[in-house]
């Protein structure tokens, strides 16, 4: 439908990119584990921030597996060149967590947001927030039904404070991405959508798969240009974008790039030289690679570096910024045991 026709309502509270096998293409500055040794054997939907004090804090959920009722949100914090110790953050009674989403507002706090409920179209948004760069943080928050914020890539910040978050809901054979909105600092949203891809994409429905676009990753393409970047399930099988003109209070509808996409989680960055890196699986069925490309106009993407490699593993669910040196943090689930932390010299992205 037109960006005119997405409903708003407010709220309280080329070919595919080819993948060159072995192809490293740019030298890691760091590669390690977030943690070693932890209380729970599986792990996934990792989130990093930086610290003004030039530290990394990172978060993700743990438990017997994704979905159990012991599922939590851990973190970790990198301060003089290593990890500390993981500590759970948020336990919900007797039902797992899910995808944490670490960012600060223009005034300096730093939140965590988060998703709770047996499987997601069962979910529940709770969030915490710290005035001390995560020393301490405030008692949780659960959020009104329907209002998730970040579901999970980081949000985008805008100059004037405003908070655009992609969102994202998962519904029976049925997902859609939205935009959650907020101009004061999340007291309020105003959510808008659905964002979809007309007739989702082609393809024969056989009355059996799931259709649609999740876990949109926002970014700014200048001024009030923005463009979001969205998983896409089976039949569409590329990354996905929409556009808004007007600081996001409408979107397009969605089309699909020349990148493939597995029906896997993606992230995007667009770094303060305008170019932009998206984190990605280059393949069409199952989560590893797991590579990066560059994108001088945020359509046409250059593969130029593989993090991960591994015939039937998994490596996934990446989340992207860039460090106040310019260079490039990156978290990842690795086989579902640990995440892994990579950073990426910005002189080896290319130009």
């Amino acid at each position: 439908m037109p960006a005119h026709m997405i409903s708003r309502r407010a709220v309280m509270i080329a070919a595919p990119l080819a993948w060159a096998g072995g192809l490293r293409g740019a030298n890691e500055v760091l590669s390690e584990f977030v943690f070693d040794t932890v209380p729970f054997p599986s792990c996934h939907a990792s989130t990093v921030v930086e610290l003004p004090n030039g530290d990394l804090l990172s978060a993700w959920f743990g438990g017997t597996g994704e979905g159990k009722p012991d599922v939590a949100i851990w973190a970790s914090r990198r301060a003089g060149g290593k990890w500390t110790e993981p500590v759970e953050m948020v336990r919900e009674r007797e039902t797992p967590c899910w995808n944490p989403v670490l960012f600060h507002t223009k005034d300096g706090r730093l939140w965590l947001y988060y998703k709770f409920g047996t499987s997601p179209s069962q979910w529940t948004a709770g969030r915490k927030v710290s005035a001390d760069h995560g020393k301490s943080w405030s008692a949780v928050e659960h959020l009104p039904a329907g209002i998730y914020g970040p579901i999970r890539a980081k949000p985008l910040v805008m100059e004037d404070g405003t908070i655009v978050s992609g969102s994202s809901v998962e519904s029976y054979r049925s997902w859609a991405a939205w935009i959650e909105r907020s101009t004061d600092g999340g007291k309020t949203f105003s959510r808008i959508g659905p964002i979809t891809v007309p007739a989702d994409g082609g393809g024969s429905d056989d009355g059996k798969s799931t259709r649609g676009l999740i876990q949109p990753s926002v970014i700014s393409l200048g001024g009030k240009k923005l463009r979001m970047y969205a998983r896409s399930t089976q039949n569409i099988g590329r990354v996905c974008v929409a556009d808004s003109t007007d600081g996001g209070v409408t979107w397009t509808e969605a089309h699909p790039l020349d990148v493939l996409n597995p029906n896997s989680g993606i992230d995007a960055v667009a770094l303060r030289d305008g170019r932009v890196v998206l984190v990605y699986n280059n393949t069409a069925k199952g989560r590893s690679p797991l590579n990066l490309a560059v994108s001088r106009d945020g359509e046409n993407f250059m593969m130029f570096h593989t993090l991960e490699d591994a015939a039937g593993e998994e490596f996934s669910y990446p989340n992207v910024i860039q460090g106040k040196d310019g260079d490039l943090h990156i978290v990842y689930t690795w086989r579902r045991k640990k995440i892994r932390y990579v950073k990426l010299a910005l002189r080896d992205v290319p130009k």
